[in-house]
């Protein structure tokens, strides 16, 4: 059925419910598991004129972010080599979430996404962005969504 799962997450409790299916799932099929995380970009400067971090304090937060990244990809891994799948714990560094997410589908030749989605509706949903929904829009692959 599925030879590799991609599972997209951001450490979340309704991220870590995913994970869990994702991993059932890649259990059931012999799929290999490939867990995502994007990390975002530190946002030079929210407004104009506003008061910019030095280059050495966006450098920090920025490594903080990325180990705090990949510490949550390395747990998914262990749990999945606990249930006996083989998992790749894998960070990208972009603020782009649903193409980094689409492009690590491409580039680890995953044949499944398992994401989760917050659900928003109305207005949050308009100024928050869906990132799952862009993902099922643009996708090659089919998307499993879960809440």
């Amino acid at each position: 059925m599925y030879q590799r799962i991609l599972v997209a997450t951001d450490g979340s409790n309704l991220s870590k419910r995913a994970v869990a299916s994702a991993i059932s799932l890649a259990a059931l099929t012999g799929a290999e598991l490939v867990a995502l995380k994007v990390i975002p970009r530190y946002p030079q400067s929210y407004f104009e004129g506003g008061l910019a971090l030095q280059a050495a304090e966006v450098s920090r937060v920025e490594k903080q972010w990325a180990e705090d990244g990949q510490a949550i990809v390395d747990a998914v891994q262990k749990a999945a080599l606990a249930k006996g799948v083989k998992a790749k714990a894998v960070t990208v560094k972009s603020d782009l979430v649903s193409e980094a997410i689409i492009a690590a589908t491409k580039k680890h030749k995953c044949d499944l996404i398992v994401m989760a989605s917050h659900g928003r509706r109305g207005i949050k949903r308009l100024l928050l962005g869906s990132e799952t929904q862009l993902v099922l829009t643009h996708s090659h692959v089919p998307v499993l969504v879960l809440r």
